[in-house]
């Protein structure tokens, strides 16, 4: 009963936002060139889905999937790397925070400049903005444990590894997750930002740009609905993977 209205309140709000949106749209009313409203999005939704679906096969399952996939893992085994030689996390931490902070507009035409008008830079940027979130979240998850359980690993004489992966790894969990939702949602913009850079002549961000050149909004806000619902769906699924896997957190208690 409570997971049903966990879903029913964002639902109604949304649909209520949805409804606003179109009424005021055609009450003010406010030109089509500007912001077309839902039911325009909508006809043109179901009017481009070969090539709205030709987009998301080129921007998500080409560029996000795969650098999402290399750069959080990356960033894991890392974090896995500075866990057991301590030199590496006080190198490491401090360029996490300084690539952090590098702004994504000017990666981007770097990465199309070192590797080229394909797919390449998209999933370059992409590994860049989701690994070091990995990066800092699993560092800082692998010291979550107790210095009581981490004692008590010791007096049991548990290596690295056993102690890794009895207690550290499971209470990291939270953090792995974690960063992985930040990523998913990085992930996703940087591929877009990334296509508006002439990374290639397809994918949303490609599109989107094109649309805003022809004024076609409607297409525009098509791509951005297409984005925004594939978004929301991969942090859906990885919240359910989360509360699978760490269903013994104390914040899913009742």
């Amino acid at each position: 009963m409570k997971g049903l209205r966990d879903l029913l309140a964002p639902a109604l709000l949304g649909i209520f936002m949805l409804v606003a949106w179109e009424v005021a749209c055609r009450a003010i009313p406010i030109p089509q060139v500007l912001l077309p409203a839902p039911s325009v999005i909508g006809a043109k939704i179901g009017g481009e889905v070969p090539l709205l679906a030709y987009d998301f096969f080129k921007t998500v399952l080409q560029a996000v999937i795969p650098g999402w996939i290399i750069g959080c893992g990356a960033g894991l085994a890392v974090a896995l790397l500075c866990d057991r030689f301590s030199f590496l996390e006080r190198g490491l931490l401090p360029l996490g925070n300084f690539f952090s902070v590098l702004p994504l507009v000017g990666v981007a035409p770097i990465m199309v400049m070192w590797f080229g008008t394909g797919v390449a830079p998209n999933i370059a940027v992409v590994v860049i903005m989701t690994f070091f979130p990995m990066l800092v979240n699993a560092i800082a998850g692998l010291q979550a444990s107790s210095h009581l359980e981490r004692d008590l690993m010791r007096s049991y004489n548990a290596s690295w590894a056993q102690a890794l992966l009895s207690l550290r790894l499971p209470a990291a969990m939270p953090f792995i997750f974690n960063a992985l939702k930040i990523n998913s949602t990085l992930a996703m913009i940087g591929a877009i930002v990334a296509e508006f850079f002439g990374t290639r002549i397809a994918g949303m961000g490609f599109r989107m740009q094109t649309g805003f050149g022809s004024m076609s909004l409607d297409l525009v806000w098509a791509e951005i609905a297409v984005a925004a619902l594939t978004g929301s769906i991969f942090y859906a699924l990885l919240v359910l993977a989360e509360r699978a896997v760490t269903f013994w957190h104390p914040s899913y208690r009742t």
